[in-house]
This record gives C-alpha cells, sequence and structure tokens, in this order.
C-alpha cells in the first residue's frame, strides 16, 4: 500500500553530452520521477581492451566496435556529475548514479544516500564490500543472477555493514522479450530473502511496470531517452517523455486501486447499493390476509425494503395490509 519509488533510468542516453544530461533531468522531473539516475565509471577500470560489444549494443547501434570505443562516446566526466547532481537539486529532482568501479563509488559518496547496484556488478565481491562499507541503503539488480548468487551477494553486503536492501528483479536484455520477464519471481525473491522487492524493467512500454506495481514493487526502474531514433545502445529500448510520464501516472493510480486489502464497500459504493440491490415486492396485487408465495411475490429493485435474503422468513405469511403490484412487501 506504500508508494513505490520511481527511478527514471537516463543512463548513457545522454551520449556523452553534459547539456543533454541536464535535458534529461528536466524530463525526469516533469514526468513526475522521484529519481534520475545515471552510469558513473573510470573506463580504464570498467573494460578491457579485448571486451566486445553485446548483440543488443551491436543491434541498437548498427556497427561492432570493442566496448572500450562504444564507452568512450558515452561516459561523463567526474566533473561532469558533480555538475549535474548540483542541477538536479537545483530542478528538485534526487540525483543517483550508478558506479561501475570502486573508484566511482569513493567519488559518488558524498554526492547520493543510496547506492544503486547493477546486474552486472553482483558477482564483484570487491565492489560489493566497498559499497556495503559505507552503511548506505543499497538496492540491488538480480539480472541474470541464479539464486545462489544473489544470497551470496546478500551476504558480502550484510556481513560488511548493509542490511537495508531493496531487491530489483530484473532481465537484462534490451529490449527485454514479454516471455521472459516472470513477474512471478517477485514474490520468490521477497519470500526467500525477506527483503522489500522492486522491479528494473527492460521491456518496450509500460504494461509490464503496472502490472509490477499491482505485485507490489518498493521501485520501479525504466531507462528512458529524449528520442529513441538517437544513436546508441539503450535508446531503443527506452520510453520518451511522454511515455515515461504516462507510466508515472498510470503506477500512481494503480497504488490507488490496491487500497488496503480489507473488503468493505466503499464511500462511493453506499449510495449505489439501494439503487443497485433488490427488495421483495408484490408480483400482482395481494389483498390483506391472503398468504405470500412465490406466486404473488418476487424480488426487484430499488434495495429499500425488505432484503431478498429473508425469502423463507417472509413465504407464507400473510400479507398484513393490500399491497399493489410492485409495492415494497412488509411484514
Amino acid at each position: 500500500m506504500g508508494r513505490a519509488l520511481i527511478i527514471a533510468e537516463a543512463g548513457v542516453n545522454h551520449n556523452g553530452s553534459l547539456k543533454m544530461a541536464k535535458k534529461l533531468v528536466d524530463a525526469a522531473h516533469a514526468c513526475g520521477a522521484d529519481i534520475v539516475k545515471f552510469q558513473t565509471a573510470k573506463l580504464d577500470s570498467l573494460v578491457s581492451k579485448n571486451a566486445r560489444m553485446a548483440d543488443y549494443q551491436k543491434k541498437n547501434m548498427g556497427l561492432e566496435e570493442s566496448q572500450r570505443d562504444m564507452l568512450k562516446k558515452l561516459l561523463l566526466r567526474f566533473e561532469d556529475f558533480t555538475e549535474l547532481a548540483q542541477y538536479c537539486k537545483q530542478v528538485g529532482i534526487t540525483f543517483l548514479s550508478t558506479p561501475f568501479d570502486i573508484e566511482s563509488i569513493h567519488f559518488l559518496d558524498a554526492m547520493q544516500d543510496i547506492w544503486k547496484v547493477p546486474s552486472g556488478e553482483i558477482t564483484n565481491y570487491p565492489y560489493l564490500v566497498e559499497i556495503a562499507k559505507t552503511g548506505k541503503k543499497v538496492i540491488l539488480s538480480t539480472g541474470m543472477a541464479q539464486m545462489q548468487e544473489i544470497e551470496d551477494a546478500i551476504r558480502v553486503l550484510e556481513s560488511n555493514g548493509t542490511r537495508n536492501i531493496v531487491l530489483l528483479h530484473c532481465t537484462t536484455e534490451y529490449p527485454a522479450p514479454f516471455g521472459d520477464v516472470n513477474l512471478s519471481a517477485m514474490k520468490t525473491l521477497r519470500e526467500k530473502f525477506g527483503y522489500p522487492v522492486g522491479y528494473s524493467d527492460h521491456t518496450q512500454g509500460i504494461e509490464v511496470d503496472l502490472a509490477a506495481a499491482a505485485l507490489g514493487a518498493v521501485v520501479i526502474e525504466k531507462h528512458f531517452t529524449l528520442n529513441r531514433e538517437l544513436p546508441g545502445p539503450d535508446h531503443p529500448a527506452s520510453l520518451e517523455p511522454r511515455e515515461l510520464k504516462a507510466m508515472v501516472d498510470g503506477i500512481r493510480k494503480v497504488e490507488l486501486a490496491k487500497g488496503s486489502g480489507e473488503k468493505k464497500p466503499s464511500e462511493a459504493e453506499l449510495k449505489n447499493r439501494s439503487v443497485a440491490r433488490k427488495s421483495i415486492v408484490a408480483k400482482r396485487n395481494i389483498k390483506a390476509g391472503e398468504r405470500l408465495t412465490a406466486d404473488n411475490i418476487t424480488t426487484k429493485r430499488p434495495g429499500i425494503g425488505i432484503s431478498p435474503m429473508r425469502w423463507n422468513e417472509v413465504l407464507g405469511t400473510e400479507a398484513v395490509r393490500d399491497f399493489e403490484e410492485d409495492e415494497l412487501i412488509e411484514l
């Protein structure tokens, strides 16, 4: 029944431009997101010279080069993030960036109160230790992970100082096929580990995000871009601003619709109850003293008289007075 934290994942959809990154901040704020998130890395610490592009990156960019060459065009400088964090503060939206190496963890530590650990770092022991040592809340993505790997990562975080953890179910493909989403795994993670669970979405559209909200996601993360036609690995699987706003608005409506779980008439329903329900009425004209039977009484709207649930109580009694057709029966 809580309010999900909505993270608008700008990622590297700024294409290495601080100016475009600020436009993404503006768009995320205008769409109602709680957090706008970026990605921070030192190229030499992130990827080796021999690392190849993922298939989705080749497809989305329409070329093949090393990951190093691709990322060289996409990463912002540390000083850019300092300016970006300040800009987020001015705009009124929370800044967050995912670090991809230990140097970036140390740099970002003074700039944010929580960490978002990406799926690719869930098996990176020294990275997890460094994150945990800060004692801050951790949002841990679990894409590509086996249950044992998730358990191992949680153990590393807990044993090094962090027990404030949110697990994000995730399918690491861009875009993720609907058949691979497996939203039911959110329940599995919640029951197995006892931590709050959210969802990091890479599907196209907003339907799965609304479903995740209905299933109790406490965090929902979604990639967004200013324009899906821009060059870059993540733009095709991202929402444009109007879609992001529709997602945020939809999630907030789903949260309202979830309610308390207590089954009782709402205030809005009560005024309709007498209109929609029925009462026991005369099927035809009935004389005083005549025995009431299924031949001379029936049930019809409105529900302001004797409830049809008292049918057997009414049958066999004598009419206390004359009743005209459709008149409410009295005892």
